[in-house]
């Protein structure tokens, strides 16, 4: 026998409440790679701001007797291990919203940090919408662990989709012309980063931010989700108009770089790279000086604290935070300044 029905509509309280009656560690379970907070959060971002999220399978015992029922419980997870646990964690105060969080229905609030105990405590409404999100569960009724098996495997043929996937399936003018860029030579034969889960599109995105705004700033899942939803409201020309002048940017950018660049092997440094091309180019002595300065920080890590440029040792810390707009000015400020002294003595 084998059938698969969705279950009756139940909140997340109330699946947390009967948490004891689930197996999370079947025979038939797969052990896959954990989620990280980010992700998880990524996770509570969605319920709390109402988007659908993927179907939860499980096997369903109290249909009928199963001799796959080892542990005698109502429940064993098929499919959706690791959001059923993110979202308990997050009843359980176990993490907290993503610092860069924004509650679509009240941008005005500031969410960012918080755990669900402070969400109950001080934003009461936010945390019921959470608590009544209705999880879209599938009961699995089989007693042949075959066929649970090959569910498994048809349901992860696929991954999650990441940020740059998702908005690259919606709507307007940001979306179709982040894709016209990313046809553009730059992207095709010079970064030297992955493409399969659309990096490519993800430092599109960022690039066209920011020459939309006409400077540095956040370039956050968020800030470009929302960058997105603006397209949507707008005629599109601006949009346009800005995918141009980043083109237009990217021709240089071509004649500066060789193909699959080592100097491109991190999305992190387009954006600097694009605004110092924007800036100077297309300049005979860019690529040059990036060498230089790659290598200037290289031999700076390796000397006394001392005795290192501080500049530079600011500069490798700030390259931990690429999306930051703070840190996306002073790492610019200081590639620039560093660029005209090159230029200046060469």
């Amino acid at each position: 026998m084998f059938k698969v029905n969705a279950h009756e509509n139940r909140t997340i309280s109330w699946w947390y409440n009967n948490k004891r009656k689930i197996d999370f560690a079947p025979n038939y379970q797969r052990s896959g790679k954990l989620w990280s907070e980010n992700d998880q959060a990524y996770l509570i971002d969605s319920i709390v701001n109402e988007y659908d999220i993927p179907k939860i399978y499980l096997a369903d015992f109290t249909y009928m007797n199963s001799e796959l029922n080892l542990k005698n419980l109502p429940f064993a997870v098929i499919d959706g291990k690791q959001r059923l646990q993110a979202i308990f964690g997050f009843y359980e105060n176990i993490f907290c919203l993503n610092e860069d969080f924004v509650l679509d229905s009240d941008t005005s609030l500031n969410l960012g940090g918080l755990r669900f105990s402070d969400l109950k405590k001080n934003y009461p409404d936010v945390a019921s919408t959470f608590e009544n999100f209705n999880l879209h569960v599938m009961s699995v009724i089989t007693n042949d662990e075959a066929k649970i098996n090959d569910l498994f495997v048809r349901l992860n043929r696929s991954k999650p989709l990441t940020g740059a996937e998702i908005r690259n399936a919606m709507k307007g003018a940001v979306p179709s012309n982040i894709r016209e860029i990313c046809e553009h030579k730059f992207f095709a034969k010079h970064i030297a980063f992955p493409k399969k889960r659309a990096q490519d599109k993800n430092t599109a995105a960022k690039l066209l931010l920011i020459e939309f705004r006409g400077n540095f700033v956040d370039t956050k899942k968020t800030h470009l989700d929302r960058f997105v939803r603006e397209g949507l409201k707008s005629q599109g020309e601006d949009i346009v108009h800005t995918a141009k002048r980043v083109i237009k940017v990217l021709d240089d950018m071509v004649s500066i770089f060789t193909e699959c660049d080592p100097l491109l092997v991190s999305q992190g440094l387009v954006p600097i790279y694009y605004w110092l091309a924007r800036t100077f180019g297309p300049h005979r002595k860019i690529r040059e000086f990036l060498v230089h300065f790659e290598k200037l920080r290289k031999d700076n890590r390796a000397k006394k604290s001392d005795d290192a440029n501080k500049e530079l040792l600011t500069y490798d810390v700030l390259n931990r935070s690429t999306n930051d707009q703070g840190s996306l000015v002073k790492r610019y400020q200081i590639l620039e300044t560093h660029f005209k002294q090159f230029t200046k003595s060469a």
